[in-house]
């Protein structure tokens, strides 16, 4: 069957010019970026329409042309799509859920391995010619992190590699997950404050939704050892971020490890780029080119299923 595709901020994928958004369907059309008054025009006549982490609200779903029949989110968060107002409209919403599973788990390790040898300070001394962890004691806090208790929050398919890999580097593991589950080998699912006030670090991978926005903020963060780290690869919005740079600054915690950000990109002025005790990129948990040219390819499989009628990760 033939169908007509567009993607409509094409660039937040193929910021690069390295994918080939040809194979999505037989017919496909691609703008680099939309912006919300854009979206209805660029739409028209198109049976599929492609977005990348990219807002799209129930006014203008409400305005799609009756050709529209499938919405595919190029990622695992369909936070963005509005999808009481697609499902008024008979729209079918679709993610990728497992295409970036084990490069965002990996990142999230990145994260645990260098907050546990203080590498943002000793990269930071470096720049300042300050070569005295060379020439005396180490100057900064360098610790094991076998033995050590992380806490995930949120078991799903990426929580799930990071417990993998943390396992097999000899740490424990405590987990806290909604709905609850029970025991398994070597993970303890118990209560989010039991999670947090034992956890040497404790990492993020669940959905933002209206139950996890701030899930971590002031009162949660108090739960937190003077001692911890906390590491975000998921959704910015997770953590209330005035009160993590609070906590940061005056040492309630140890320090954070922040793929993602409450606003993308953080304002100029925001402390977290500047604080010694904190590792924060851009957003890249996604961005390897494997990574990116896998998500194409279970783009088109999603769509050449829909297309036949075969089953897909339909979330609305």
């Amino acid at each position: 069957m033939n169908a007509k595709t567009v993607v409509l901020n094409g660039d937040r994928m193929n910021y690069d010019g390295r994918l080939d958004y040809s194979i999505l369907s037989s017919e496909v059309k691609v703008y680099g970026e939309s912006v919300p008054e854009q979206i209805l025009e660029r739409i028209q006549g198109f049976d599929i329409v492609v977005t990348k982490e990219m807002p799209v609200p129930g006014d203008i779903i409400r305005q799609f042309p009756d050709s529209v029949k499938l919405i595919c989110e190029a990622g695992t968060g369909f936070n963005n799509v509005d999808l009481n107002a697609a499902r008024e409209k008979g729209i079918t919403v679709c993610n990728v859920p497992s295409y970036s599973t084990e490069r965002v788990a990996h990142t999230a390790i990145m994260m645990i391995m260098n907050l546990s040898s203080s590498m943002r300070r000793q990269m930071a001394m470096l720049t300042r010619n300050d070569h005295t962890n060379f020439t005396k004691c180490m100057q900064v806090d360098h610790v094991e992190i076998n033995a050590k208790t992380l806490g995930v929050i949120g078991a799903g398919h990426i929580g799930r590699e990071v417990i993998k890999v943390a396992q097999a580097l000899g740490m424990k593991i405590l987990a806290y997950n909604y709905p609850p589950m029970e025991d398994e080998p070597g993970i303890h699912f118990t209560t989010l404050e039991e999670v947090l006030s034992q956890s040497d670090y404790v990492t993020l991978h669940c959905p933002l939704n209206d139950q996890t926005r701030h899930i971590i903020n002031r009162d949660t963060l108090a739960l937190m050892k003077p001692g911890a780290f906390i590491v975000n690869t998921a959704r910015g919005a997770l953590i209330d971020e005035a009160a993590l740079i609070e906590a940061l600054q005056e040492g309630r915690i140890a320090g954070a490890g922040l793929d993602v950000q409450e606003t993308e990109p953080p304002a100029e002025d925001n402390p977290l780029y500047t604080m010694e005790n904190v590792i924060l990129t851009a957003h890249m948990g996604w961005r390897g080119l494997e990574t990116r040219q896998r998500l194409v390819s279970l783009l088109a499989g999603n769509i050449k299923n829909y297309l036949e009628g075969n089953p897909i990760n339909v979330v609305s």
